[in-house]
């Protein structure tokens, strides 16, 4: 959702002593970080970098990891209203260590380099006001020229195998990116996972549902309970496009989750169900990758 809703929920969950606010700071600590996410016993070794990809609109700055040797699925990651920060450097460096070239982007590029927050606490009226206004600066139209240039830079990396198909996740406002770049790139995404992803079912013309048929992907849809309570319809609907398209999907709502559950820096993170969701991101790889 990533609105005034969200915040509401957040709110109310703070004042039934559900959840505590945790400072961004603290939490991007990288002793902290590693406690919150455990890494796999045979865990590859990896290889991350800040890189800057050229696009149509411009000079986009992103972080790229990858095993240390070997060529791997690609596998394109949109992250949620917050930007490319700490958070979701290990979140792309713990998916290489499972043997995947892994590239996530700062999708406000055109307006500002990242980080462009120093918190993720919503109840801050100036950030929510700055990072409200960077959304609605994104364009479907541009996210998928983006999704397209970024594929493009992902395919001449030497460590990126191009035989197997390319992956792409989405966490709240990236879930609709999720969709948007599966349906600019049938021929070459396999696999698509939105965490917590925001409007993905609307009344809108340009609605990322309605993309679905232009899609070839195997989805993986991680809904955040307080979203499924807002709009229930949602997961029936995108349930019912899958099948009429012929796609695979698992689509699923997570069980006492908020919206914002799985990076690890949010005031909301549940890591169990983050795991959880984790889980079933590589599993649907696995499969899908191929």
């Amino acid at each position: 959702m990533c609105d005034e809703t969200t915040l509401e929920d957040v709110e109310k969950y703070e004042r039934a002593g559900k959840l505590t606010r945790r400072d961004f700071s603290v939490m991007t600590a990288g002793a902290g970080l590693a406690l919150v996410l455990p890494r796999a016993a045979d865990a590859m070794e990896v290889k991350g970098m800040d890189v800057n990809i050229t696009t149509p609109d411009g000079t986009a700055d992103c972080y790229f990891t990858h095993p240390t040797s070997g060529k791997h699925p690609a596998v394109l990651i949109w992250p949620d209203i917050f930007g490319l920060r700490p958070a979701f450097r290990k979140m792309a460096d713990r998916l290489a260590e499972s043997g995947y070239s892994v590239l996530v982007v700062n999708p406000y590029y055109r307006k500002e380099k990242a980080p462009v927050a120093e918190s993720t606490n919503l109840g801050d009226e100036a950030l929510r006001t700055k990072l409200f206004g960077l959304m609605q600066s994104l364009t479907p139209e541009g996210e998928m020229t983006d999704a397209k240039a970024f594929s493009g830079w992902l395919d001449k990396q030497g460590a990126v195998d191009t035989a197997k198909k390319m992956g792409t996740t989405g966490y709240c406002m990236g879930g609709p990116l999720v969709f948007r770049t599966a349906a600019a790139l049938p021929d070459r995404v396999g696999g698509a996972a939105t965490f917590h992803g925001a409007a993905l079912v609307t009344d809108k013309p340009d609605s990322p549902d309605k993309l679905i048929p232009k899609t070839k992907a195997q989805f993986l849809i991680a809904i955040a309970a307080n979203d499924d309570e807002h709009q229930p319809e949602a997961k029936t609907v995108l349930k019912d496009d899958f099948a009429k398209a012929g796609l695979k999907a698992e689509v699923e709502v997570y069980k006492g989750t908020m919206h914002g559950w799985c990076p690890p820096d949010t005031q909301v993170y549940n890591m169990e169900q983050a795991e959880h969701a984790w889980s079933r991101l590589l599993a649907t790889f696995k499969e899908a990758l191929v």
